[in-house]
């Protein structure tokens, strides 16, 4: 049986468990950074806010959300996807109105907290913990399947949202928003009809990590690999959303029109999607170990391309791979928690990593605007991010490699 056809057969034998991921991760577009951006413009004429509140409200607000993450995230580890999962997506539809319908400023910290805690944070990471513990010799296959709802709304939403600005009220489009995630609420209870119950989960279907067991979070917390491998996946999220938030200041200091930027962002999305396949293939094949050190290497490259970039042609092909890192980052965390701390408590695990990511994530455009402010120069941060990248993946090598001895035969 060939590669293609093996996977094709994978999607089909287990079509409903994907399918809910795939959702899942579509519906976390709600909070995600580069859906919320769409209406940044709309939101600041309306609560009349400079680009420097806005900034500070997001901040806070995501801020927020990587704390409550650390006490949120373990409730994947004790309740079914069929209902946490649905009743995430409920919270997440009563955020989106929230936005539709909040007529105070003071209030603003709050709608984002909601929005990025439940979208970015708690759906995403349902679905990924999801795909990490019901499978094990599949579990790249399945997260990079699962990680197609993030390529789909990236790729479609931002397009469609702004043409349909044309035709509707940005808070009418919120309530749209509601209303789609309350409709998808019955699917995915559907899908999950035959879902596993966390107890047999717990004794059938969990995988041990190193020294055949099953890692808790204070365990993982207090073991040297976790801290070396927390800067790589904290580090993508800070910075390339550093790089999103500030695309028009970007544009503006390399001369180019702002269109001609956001034109070349369909080839990392389209990258993004092909290594997302080719990582979860090879997670399969070599190891999610042997592959985490080497991920964040095209992020180096990409970055050192945008500082130097005379013409777009050159910032397409950092784009380009900052879609092929990002294939990996969809991919390869999730399975090393996994593989080396076992599945049992992979949500609790998970949700510190998770909080360590949407802090990442809260902290890149701040300090890269309070540095901007400073007179440092956005072209000269993304040379030094692209050093960060390189460190990150230096300090991750020797750790992986001593932990890998110790992990199951199996594995």
């Amino acid at each position: 049986m060939t590669a293609f056809a093996a996977y094709v057969r994978f999607i089909r034998d287990n079509a409903p468990f994907l399918a809910v991921g795939a959702l899942l991760t579509f519906l976390s577009s709600f909070g995600q950074t580069f859906f919320i951006a769409i209406f940044g413009g709309d939101i600041r004429a309306a609560f009349g806010l400079s680009n420097g509140d806005w900034g500070l409200i997001y901040m806070m607000g995501t801020g927020a959300s990587a704390v409550a993450m650390l006490f949120a995230g373990g409730l994947v580890d004790r309740f079914r996807v069929r209902v946490i999962g649905v009743a995430i997506v409920a919270l997440l539809a009563l955020a989106c109105l929230s936005m539709a319908f909040n007529p105070y400023a003071a209030a603003l910290p709050i709608v984002i907290f909601a929005l990025r805690f439940l979208g970015q944070g708690m759906v995403s990471h349902v679905a990924i913990v999801a795909m990490a513990r019901w499978f094990i010799a599949t579990r790249g296959r399945a997260l990079a399947i699962a990680s197609v709802g993030f390529m789909l709304a990236e790729a479609a939403m931002p397009l469609t949202f702004v043409w349909l600005k044309t035709y509707f009220t940005w808070q009418q489009l919120w309530v749209g928003c509601a209303v789609f995630a309350v409709l998808m609420m019955p699917v995915l209870f559907r899908l999950l009809r035959l879902e596993r119950t966390p107890q047999s989960v717990t004794t059938q279907d969990s995988a041990a990590g190193m020294n055949n067991q099953h890692w808790t979070r204070a365990q993982a917390l207090r073991h040297p690999l976790f801290w070396a491998l927390v800067p790589s996946v904290m580090l993508f999220p800070a910075f390339a959303t550093a790089f999103c938030f500030h695309q028009v200041h970007f544009a503006d200091i390399k001369g180019w029109d702002h269109l001609s930027l956001v034109a070349v962002f369909p080839l990392g999305t389209a990258t993004f999607m092909v290594f997302t396949f080719v990582y979860g293939w090879a997670i399969d094949r070599f190891g999610a170990g042997r592959l985490f050190p080497i991920y964040l290497l095209p992020l180096c490259l990409a970055f050192a391309l945008h500082w130097y970039a005379p013409t777009v042609a050159w910032s397409a092909a950092g784009v380009m791979l900052m879609g092929m890192a990002g294939g990996g980052q969809a991919t390869l965390p999730a399975a090393v928690w996994a593989d080396y701390y076992g599945t049992r408590h992979i949500g609790s695990i998970k949700s510190a990593v998770a909080a360590a990511m949407v802090l990442g994530s809260a902290i890149g455009p701040g300090l890269s605007g309070w540095l901007i402010d400073q007179g440092v120069g956005f072209e000269q941060q993304l040379l030094a991010y692209a050093a960060t990248f390189l460190f990150a993946s230096l300090i991750s090598i020797m750790p992986l490699r001593r932990a890998a001895l110790q992990l199951p035969a199996a594995a």
